[in-house]
């Protein structure tokens, strides 16, 4: 055990006191969907252990948007372990490379965003993220601080270390390119910023989604042309949305926020599936792998009924957002609204897509949720009283909505949650 200063020009200071190898190892891999390459982060962890030199962790973030949800936060949750097990995480804003546009998964140019929007997200970011991470020992980098003083010549040496052809092995640069669409030159620049990232800060290890994977290894790949050795990656799964099939995305309206009142966030967790709780709480909790564990076997066998596993996870993931006052003033007014007025523990979430403030009828809005077979059959039924707006029987069949979050009932066991998509 030891003070050690990262370096890192910010007075950081960390206490070292790193578990065995082995055991840093098992707690590393919770949730991860592959480490390339495995045998060379052991090794690291063993040279880290036996010299009590702390890896430097980095995982990078575009600023897109000003908010973050529970999906990004899967990232976070790892570095938190790092950080626990007391290696130097680096969280990079990358406010150069959203300035390009990640085109990871995108079947056409993405637009890049404006340098005052992205100054506007990475301020909000800095201040969620430390309701997760240690402020003391995180070291914040932002990308432009050695991009921006990059000259021209600089930036052509950097794109001579890569090849065309190997940007188009590239799923996404492949797919596009067969079927001639139009792929901007930009688009090759992100992956080696995103790698040249790693090489400026000597990452030894780098973190990122499953969707990475190519600009990950862009990074390894660069760092050998730089006379570095290559950094181990640690890739973790996408986390599903609350419809349990689409990746967890603000505009897919299948979020939840971190950054969401307390109320809001309970009601979304107790919205989960079982069947994608337990993926929820592998990636998301802090319980122990033995608690995890016995969780499972819990759920498995019917000794733990998996509304109470849900109630926990929704207590303990507000608690942490909100503190306990939060978590308890959310646990009743869940009970308050959703169990005294009989609704299920689960409701499907469905993002609805309104344009502008412009209302829309209700009678619309339930086709498009699927609650109803048609227009006319949704202004039959509320003639009819079948139809209820947040709990609330409703009569007017030229209802119409605005931009907001919906609870609609459509008889007694229809139930579906309409958020803005």
């Amino acid at each position: 055990m030891r003070l050690f200063d990262g370096g890192s020009g910010q007075g950081l200071s960390l206490l070292i006191m790193f578990k065995r190898p082995e055991e840093q190892m098992e707690l590393i891999k919770r949730g991860v969907e592959e480490i390339l390459v495995e045998d060379e982060f052991l090794k690291r962890l063993e040279d880290s252990y036996q010299k009590q030199r702390p890896l430097k962790v980095k995982a990078g973030f575009d600023p897109t948007a000003p908010d973050i949800h529970v999906g990004h936060t899967v990232l976070i949750e790892k570095m938190r372990q790092f950080q626990e097990l007391g290696h130097e995480v680096i969280f990079l804003i990358g406010d150069f490379t959203g300035l390009i546009g990640d085109p990871s998964g995108k079947n056409e140019t993405r637009p890049p965003l404006t340098r005052d929007d992205i100054q506007r997200n990475a301020s909000t970011y800095k201040e969620q993220i430390f309701k997760i991470l240690d402020p003391a020992a995180t070291r914040i980098e932002f990308n432009s601080r050695w991009m921006m003083e990059m000259g021209a010549d600089d930036f052509i040496r950097l794109t001579s270390r890569y090849t065309v052809a190997r940007m188009l092995e590239r799923e996404d640069f492949k797919k596009r390119y067969s079927m001639h669409t139009p792929i901007s030159l930009h688009e090759f620049m992100y992956p080696l910023v995103q790698g040249y990232d790693s090489v400026a800060l000597e990452a030894d290890v780098e973190l990122g989604g499953t969707d990475q994977k190519f600009n990950l290894l862009v990074g390894r790949e660069l760092q050998k042309e730089y006379g570095q050795k290559p950094q181990s990656l640690v890739m973790m799964p996408l986390l599903e949305g609350l419809d349990g099939v689409k990746k967890m995305s603000k505009s897919l309206g299948n979020y939840i926020g971190i950054s969401e009142p307390p109320e809001e966030m309970f009601g979304k967790i107790m919205s989960v599936s079982d069947e994608l709780m337990i993926r929820y709480y592998e990636l998301l909790s802090h319980v122990s792998i033995d608690e995890l564990e016995a969780l499972r076997k819990g759920l498995k066998s019917g000794a733990f009924h998996p509304r109470q596993a849900k109630e926990d996870l929704a207590l303990e993931l507000v608690d942490r957002y909100w503190g306990p006052e939060g978590a308890a003033r959310a646990k009743a007014h869940f009970e308050q609204v959703f169990r005294h007025k009989g609704l299920p523990d689960e409701i499907q979430i469905h993002g609805f897509s309104w344009v502008g403030d412009e209302p829309v009828p209700i009678s619309t809005i339930l086709k498009h949720a699927g609650l109803c077979q048609s227009a006319s059959e949704a202004r039959r039924l509320i003639n009819q009283g079948g139809v209820r707006l947040d709990s609330e029987k409703i009569s007017d069949q030229d209802l119409r909505l605005r931009r907001g979050e919906y609870l609609l009932q459509v008889g007694k066991r229809k139930f579906m949650k309409v958020v803005p998509g």
